[in-house]
């Protein structure tokens, strides 16, 4: 038997499952004198539980003094495991069902498989179990088996059985790789050893034996397929430690297919066999050692098996690893990065191997494939190996340096994948990529041409990225590898972010995606610099990570880095600016009213040209769309497009083109033309009745919809417009009633209550006394609500208004914050502007978002005698940023700085009540 034992039986204090002979004379010591086997296995079950519990808590304690290394501590788990099954097998044998004269037929032996057989365990693992027999399972097996299940049951062990003959297992192991991969690790228990020796024996000589390229291609498979079923992505943000990419079940396929081929045990014999370098086996074991730490301490903290590294876990994963915040960082986060790197080795590692025994293994392409298959042409010092480029000379190919540069050139030129072997050469040489290959002109052509050429950069930028290459010659890079956002709205690293975000562009200039970002594709097409362009975007988020605004760190790193990539003085200063202000678009487009000239003007004012506003556009788009699945919608793109627009027309034709009076005739006639069919006189009324700011904040539809609802509407009246809006990725709820003070908060309950998303909203006071309201609204997956719901949603609303159902009472039950989001901090930022609006003072409140949020803010203004004319809400996964365009109760801007502070203490009172609600 292989000893697994982390502590040595002989330690002062070490668990008695370790000793098994002084197990065995304990619980023969606890069952003596009972006679009925359910008094025996109940009274087995519960010495056991007792003992499980002591040295699994000795086990625990042991590894909370080396929390980043689990090596020791998984093989003590499957040690343990070893004294419980080894003992219940005993007593099953030798106690439960004795046989004095056993007939040849009536053996058993306990064979442990799968990662129980490979002696690693979790706290929460399966127990993996084979019972194999000589021939056709006995009644006397039979009872043996179910003796020991039930026992291993009570113990709350999660089991997974078989019984089988030597001839079974090769049977099913030919049609199954599951199965053969369990038989694979397979590791003697107890009971009859003859028999699990006849199983090695045949397993190597008829089933393994000249099977090897079918089993590495079966694995390879089943890898591709488990990554996919994962998202597909190394860098997914709530990563699965055992299935995900880079994780323990790709380090667990290298063993398997190791031990398959090359009969190894251990992947430390790789090393030997020149599979692995020295280096090479450090890194995967360094991370090996990691991935299960962490896998330890999340089956710790769930107390089961739990293997989804979610938002709320690792937090406390990284608190039991010993991470601690550093300034611009909180621990979770540089923990995160920390796994991310070891992923990232893992995928290199495993990738390396598996692909060096795929070209020596797998079937090669049919002779008549290959013949006819178009040969491309390698130039300089590449070959073709099986499909893939090698390198011809390794040390002529050191030589010059700009060949580690070269070889993801040619890759994307020919369209072809890149050797292991070639990979491995450019990993084990990073050195040779210094200062004067930084600033050689023929490197940086090189690069730029990665980005600007071939029409696919992502594909050199990801492999440059895991081998370390792209960090290697823009070092101000490094920082950003891996580095995790602790926050829901982003999917991904801060790297590979910023691919998502360069492949996004990648895809416009191959005119892609036309229908769905029409603008940034006219822009492209119509020509802009795409050096700036590229290179911006490579850099917009390289600030991240430090104390200082990483827009602000950004663009200094970007005056450096520009220069050394070989744009002109004129370029490095519009990539400066992209990277200073990449986020500007975007916050004035979601966290502003567009309808309020000021907003045009002051954007106008900062981007100052129109070649400007095009690039940040497609920066901006690339950015939003790289954050990642379902962050873009039609809602964002029909705001940045506007926004495009309408800068655009003040840039070219002046502020004139967007004036008050301008759009106020031009909204009037607009609506004039859609009640075409109504008697003049109630037009001439409805045009009369709405103040300035109404009809440069509607459209013409949202205006026709009020035109309706306010026809006859008498004073007691509540009437209500629920439509979906595809335009908006909403639905638009439109409400007309009798104006009265804090009518806007009383509609954010109701909507609260019926779980409804604001994303945007106005309302409006006409001259004869009647507020018009209109909000779009969507439902918890962030989609307008679906037809069937609308009643549903009209009902809950008249109740609230009519006072039927009261919001605040109401919403305590609803207004709770999501578990996995409450280790998110988001600290409160409260802000009065004066400037943004000719009109209105605008109060920006920065906070962690939660149901009943907007409905808190607004009655607390309410309650302060504050007039809200529109809310602008920003919402960024479970950040919030809710802008109200407000003024006091005499129609006049909050200049007041008592009344500002005043107003911002009550606001943060009514976030800090709120949030400790929804904590509970």
């Amino acid at each position: 038997m292989t000893d697994t034992t982390a502590f040595a039986p002989a330690d002062a204090g070490a668990p008695l499952l370790l000793d098994q002979s002084a197990l065995d004379g304990a619980i023969d010591a606890a069952i003596a004198g009972l006679t009925d086997d359910r008094d025996i296995r109940a009274a087995t079950v519960k010495f056991l539980a007792q003992a499980r519990e002591e040295a699994a808590a000795t086990v625990e304690a042991e590894f909370a003094t080396h929390p980043r290394a689990a090596r020791d501590t998984v093989r003590a788990y499957a040690t343990l495991t070893d004294g419980i099954v080894r003992a219940i097998l005993r007593v099953a044998l030798t106690v439960l069902h004795p046989l004095p004269t056993p007939t040849e037929g009536e053996q058993i032996a306990l064979v442990a498989v799968g990662g129980y057989g490979r002696a690693e365990m979790a706290p929460g693992s399966d127990v993996d179990l084979l019972f194999l027999t000589p021939w056709k399972i006995t009644p006397w097996a039979e009872s043996v088996i179910e003796s020991m299940l039930y026992m291993l049951w009570d113990l709350k062990l999660k089991v997974g059985h078989a019984a089988r003959t030597v001839e079974d297992c090769i049977r099913l192991g030919r049609e199954d790789y599951t199965i053969r991969t369990a038989l694979l690790e397979h590791r003697f228990i107890g009971g009859q050893q003859s028999l699990a020796e006849d199983l090695g024996e045949r397993l190597r000589a008829d089933l393994f034996r000249g099977t090897g390229a079918e089993f590495i291609e079966a694995k390879l498979i089943e890898r591709t397929e488990r990554h996919k079923r994962q998202g597909g992505q190394r860098y997914v943000l709530e990563p699965n430690v055992k299935e995900g990419k880079g994780g323990l079940r790709d380090l667990q396929t290298l063993y398997w297919i190791a031990k398959y081929i090359h009969q190894v045990d251990k992947a430390a014999e790789l090393v030997a066999l020149g599979v692995f370098t020295r280096e090479e086996y450090e890194h995967f074991r360094g991370a090996e050692d990691f991935l299960w730490a962490v896998r330890c301490h999340l089956h710790l903290i769930a107390r089961r098996a739990s293997d989804q590294l979610t938002f709320d876990m690792q937090v406390e994963v990284a608190r039991r690893m010993g991470y601690e915040d550093m300034a611009g960082r909180r621990g979770v986060e540089i923990f995160m990065q920390d796994y991310f790197r070891h992923a990232t080795r893992v995928g290199e590692v495993t990738r390396i191997f598996l692909t060096e025994l795929e070209a020596r293994h797998v079937k090669r392409a049919p002779m008549l494939e290959r013949i006819f298959r178009r040969r491309r042409k390698l130039k300089g010092p590449w070959f073709d190996d099986n499909n893939r480029i090698n390198v011809a000379d390794p040390q002529a190919f050191l030589t010059d340096p700009l060949n580690l540069l070269r070889l993801f050139e040619e890759a994307l030129r020919t369209g072809m994948l890149i050797h292991p072997k070639a990979m491995r050469l450019v990993a084990a040489n990073l050195d040779l990529i210094d200062d004067t290959l930084r600033e050689d002109r023929e490197a940086t052509r090189i690069f730029l041409d990665l980005l600007l050429k071939h029409g696919n950069p992502e594909r050199a930028l990801r492999r440059m990225n895991e081998l370390g290459v792209l960090a290697a010659f823009i070092p101000e890079f490094e920082p950003i590898v891996a580095m995790m956002q602790f926050n829901v709205y982003h999917h991904y690293t801060v790297d590979e972010h910023t691919i998502q975000c360069i492949s996004t562009l990648a895809q416009i200039e191959r005119e892609e995606l036309v229908e769905e970002l029409p603008v940034s594709s006219h822009i492209l097409k119509a020509g802009v610099n795409r050096r700036v362009l590229y290179v911006a975007l490579l850099l917009h988020d390289i600030g991240k990570g430090r104390p200082e605004d990483h827009a602000i760190l950004g663009a200094q790193i970007a005056r450096k880095v520009a220069p050394r990539l070989g744009l002109s003085p004129e370029e490095c200063e519009t990539v400066e600016w992209l990277v200073r202000y990449h986020l500007l678009m975007s916050d004035v487009a979601q966290k502003r009213d567009l309808s309020d000239p000021r907003t045009l003007r002051d954007f106008a004012k900062a981007v100052k040209t129109k070649k400007r506003l095009d690039l940040l556009t497609v920066l901006t788009v690339c950015d939003i769309r790289g954050v990642g699945p379902g962050t873009w919608n039609n809602w964002k793109a029909m705001l940045l497009r506007r926004l495009h627009a309408e800068t655009a027309e003040v840039l070219e034709n002046g502020l004139e083109a967007i004036n008050r009076d301008k759009r106020e005739s031009e909204s009037k006639r607009a609506l004039r033309e859609a009640l075409a069919n109504w008697d003049q006189r109630e037009v001439r009324a409805e045009l009369a009745r709405h103040y300035a700011p109404y009809w440069q904040g509607l459209t013409t539809a949202t205006q026709v919809v009020f035109a309706h609802l306010l026809r006859g509407i008498g004073d007691d009246e509540i009437r209500i417009d629920l439509h979906p809006d595809p335009d908006h990725d909403a639905t638009r709820a439109a409400f007309a009633l009798a104006d009265h003070p804090g009518i806007f908060s009383r509609l954010a309950g109701a909507l609260a209550l019926v779980g409804a998303n604001v994303v945007d909203a106005r309302t409006y006071t006409s001259k004869d006394g009647y507020a018009t309201a209109v909000f779009w609204v969507q439902d918890a997956e962030g989609h307008p609500y679906e037809a069937d719901k609308l009643p549903r949603l009209r009902q809950m609303i008249e109740k609230t208004l009519k006072g039927e159902v009261v919001a605040r009472d109401a919403l305590i039950n609803r207004d709770k914050i999501k578990k996995r989001e409450r280790e998110f901090r988001f600290p409160t930022h409260i802000t009065f502007d004066n400037e943004g609006s000719e009109i209105y003072t605008i109060i920006e409140v920065d906070t962690r978002d939660r149901p009943g949020l907007l409905y808190d803010l607004t009655r607390t203004l309410a309650a302060n005698n504050i007039y809200i004319a529109s809310a602008v809400i920003a919402t960024f996964g479970a950040q919030v940023v809710d802008a109200f365009y407000v003024k006091d109760m005499f129609g006049l801007k909050l200049h007041s700085k008592a009344k500002q502070e005043a107003l911002d203490k009550k606001l943060r009172e009514a976030i800090r009540a709120g949030a400790e609600r929804a904590g509970r």
